[in-house]
């Protein structure tokens, strides 16, 4: 079966609501590249949404997991638990930010670790109100779209959403929304919408992903953690597309050197295997009862065993030296070719290995550029590259490179896609 073949069989068994990006079926994938069905190569800038950040079947992970099948596949960690379930916790709480004892459960989607990030804070605080921010995605499920500052396409024909959920402005420097603009806002919220008392929880990415990548500034986190502390509200790190060295930290609310009160975590926890946590102080992660907790997949030996693998690799590679080199390398590069396009590129931005581009359309002021951004995207796959793109205006293109990627590699790629870069600017 080639790819055509294979998007025409697609299409007509699978709901256009997921939908893909590429009609590139993949065969086989090897750290930071991919080949398709037809044996085409491409250099992957996406890892799966930041999930790969190992790179594509890194031997360590693929010993350990075959290792783990030929024992056992399933138990349900409620009913018998095993070792390295226990070993994962032990090493996810030690790695969080902050000095406080923390605790963990274990789920399976980034989605689930949100809504359950939810139900802890209502539980220890006895309140109803979340507050989120514009811009902000934090999953596909009821709650979790509520919380969710985008309409098209994440919310679109899908309510009524659950109340006692709001949002605030995001700041965002470069479209002209301050710190002081974010938090004048989250204080007029207190008075117009709920009282801080009855507010269970702030939820806030470090870096908004599918908004756009960008990064909060250390004072705004700093800003909220106070607020936090002076009102009895919990305080929600969702770190699921930024955590495990994706940003140059382990977590990315370690650049603004604040400890949140519960930490989503997902994605990159696993190279690639479906599992998701939520670490927390352990006062505010035992409120809830036994039982109130949990899933039937949550905390899977076979995720468990290659997460496991994955901070091995994390602290034996250097990758998060290695996640800072790739940022600056791109940087670099995309900042090289803003001084070619300035009218076009609006801002080059990164923390870490999440870099973006962000596309305009005048020198003068900021006019979104979505049209030239999605001729990147439709484009890439000719090019040899897998590129996703983001943004509140649907006008940035995200890299997420594997942290294990060479700069050889890198390089190819960048090279491709000024090449890229240059056709569809024509």
């Amino acid at each position: 079966m080639n790819n055509e073949q294979l998007q025409a069989r697609k299409t007509r068994v699978i709901a256009r609501g997921q939908g893909n990006l590429y009609p590139v079926y993949i065969e086989r994938g090897k750290n930071a590249e991919l080949w398709d069905v037809d044996g085409n190569r491409y250099i992957d800038f996406a890892t799966g949404i930041a999930v790969c950040n190992t790179g594509h079947s890194h031997p360590k992970i693929v010993a350990a997991v075959k290792e783990q099948l030929d024992r056992f596949s399933h138990t349900c960690v409620m009913v018998n638990p095993y070792e390295s379930a226990v070993e994962l916790a032990e090493k996810l709480t030690a790695a969080a930010p902050g000095d406080s004892d923390k605790k963990a459960i274990f789920v399976t989607t980034g989605a689930e670790a949100v809504e359950n990030c939810v139900k802890i804070a209502r539980a220890y605080t006895g309140r109803r109100g979340v507050i989120a921010f514009n811009g902000g995605f934090h999953g596909r499920t009821n709650l979790a779209m509520a919380l969710t500052g985008k309409i098209t396409p994440y919310k679109n024909l899908f309510g009524p959403f659950p109340g006692d959920i709001f949002h605030a402005p995001f700041p965002i420097k470069c479209h002209d929304i301050s710190v002081k603009d974010s938090l004048k806002a989250l204080d007029t919220l207190f008075k117009v919408d709920i009282a801080p008392s009855d507010v269970a929880a702030i939820i806030v990415e470090p870096v908004q992903g599918e908004g756009g990548f960008y990064p909060a500034p250390a004072e705004f986190l700093q800003a909220l953690r106070a607020r936090c502390d002076e009102h009895g509200i919990v305080l929600i790190a969702d770190e699921i597309q930024t955590g495990f060295g994706r940003t140059g930290k382990m977590f990315s609310f370690e650049h603004a050197d604040v400890e949140p009160d519960l930490i989503t975590m997902a994605k990159g926890i696993a190279g690639g295997f479906p599992i998701a946590a939520v670490i927390g102080k352990s006062e505010v992660m035992d409120a809830p009862l036994p039982g109130g907790l949990g899933g039937t997949y949550g905390g899977s030996p076979v995720a468990c065993t290659a997460a496991l693998k994955v901070l091995d690799i994390i602290a034996e590679e250097n990758l998060i030296d290695r996640s800072n080199q790739l940022g600056q390398l791109f940087n670099e590069r995309l900042r090289a070719l803003q001084h070619e396009y300035p009218a076009l590129i609006h801002d080059v931005r990164n923390q870490g290995a999440m870099i973006a581009l962000e596309l305009g359309k005048s020198v003068d002021e900021f006019i979104p550029n979505p049209e030239l951004t999605q001729s990147l995207i439709a484009k890439a796959a000719e090019h040899g590259l897998i590129l996703l793109a983001c943004g509140f205006y649907g006008n940035v293109i995200r890299f997420l490179p594997a942290l294990t990627m060479s700069d050889e590699l890198a390089s190819e790629g960048l090279d491709k896609f000024v090449e890229l870069f240059h056709s569809a600017a024509q």
